[in-house]
């Protein structure tokens, strides 16, 4: 078997793109979109047709990009076994209710759709906001995927709030750190992300949480190949056909031994607000993912509204 067939074996494979054709030729279970992904999928061939409709349509610019979203998210779904993750604006990271209600009308549209709540996860940055407004979700039967995750503290208060799926960030852990100190990687198993995800793992294993930890933003196989046994590992097609291409033996590095002991007591928001300030790389890399995909959330709105 070449390296991704190995990881099916181990790890859920999903798709982290809103590319069609790459996703039915690759056959994930599951796939991932956010506003930098859709906005590179608005520029498909595949998605020509939805785009000319929504941009000549009426509608306000913001119902568009919704629809736009699960217009995409439901073409996936279509070829995939599995669920789709749909991201809330990014806008909204701060507003819990408006979180809510946004999230509430991404499943209303899917449900127009045919597709049920059942495959799809609602994507939402874990600020504090976020993860408070994921926990009504879930209590509502509507199932996220808790996203820009930079800190063990942001894992964790997920878990305490039931999230069903967290998308720890791999690559951006560790751009950070080359960026910022005098790091030198010399084994993957070294790579600040790649240990981040692993600690989160096995945390979650050893306290019996339910939440799906899923590694997210990969910058090479290494990382990926670090991670392999991970719960699921969320990946780009380009590092997904690199995986495919290579017959060579790829060993299970994460595993959940059976053990299990009480959950330490629930993080209280002033815990979880002064850990994130404490650490840099967090702080930074949460407000800058944030920012970013609220850019991109703008740009599908320029061209939704052209």
């Amino acid at each position: 078997m070449n390296k991704l067939e190995q990881l099916r074996t181990m790890t859920t494979v999903v798709a982290d793109t809103g590319d069609l054709e790459a996703i039915t030729r690759l056959k994930p279970t599951d796939a991932t979109t956010n506003p930098s992904l859709l906005l590179k999928a608005a520029a498909l061939p595949e998605f020509a047709e939805e785009v000319a409709a929504l941009t000549s349509s009426r509608d306000a610019v913001a119902d568009k990009v919704d629809r736009f979203a699960v217009s995409v998210g439901a073409r996936i779904n279509q070829v995939i076994p599995g669920v789709i993750s749909t991201e809330v604006d990014a806008r909204l990271s701060f507003d819990t209710e408006a979180t809510i209600a946004k999230a509430e009308k991404l499943i209303g549209l899917y449900s127009d759709a045919g597709i049920g709540s059942d495959r799809v996860l609602i994507k939402v940055a874990a600020t504090w906001e976020g993860v408070r407004a994921a926990e009504v979700l879930e209590q509502r039967g509507i199932h996220c995927n808790a996203t820009l995750i930079f800190s063990f503290e942001q894992a964790c208060a997920c878990a305490d709030a039931g999230v069903f799926l967290i998308s720890p960030f791999v690559g951006r852990i560790t751009d950070w750190y080359t960026a910022n100190t005098d790091l030198v990687i010399q084994d993957p198993a070294d790579d600040p992300g790649v240990q981040s995800v692993t600690r989160i793992y096995d945390h979650f294993k050893a306290h019996g949480y339910d939440t799906v930890v899923m590694g997210a933003s990969f910058r090479n196989t290494g990382q990926v190949e670090a991670l392999a046994g991970c719960d699921r590992l969320t990946i780009s097609p380009d590092l997904l056909q690199q995986l495919e291409g290579d017959d060579s033996d790829l060993p299970q590095r994460l595993s959940d031994s059976g053990k299990r002991s009480a959950p330490p007591a629930a993080l209280r928001h002033s815990d979880f607000l002064l850990a994130n300030n404490q650490d840099p790389m967090a702080s930074e890399k949460l407000s800058d993912g944030i920012r970013r995909f609220v850019a991109d959330q703008e740009k599908l709105e320029a061209l939704m509204g052209a």
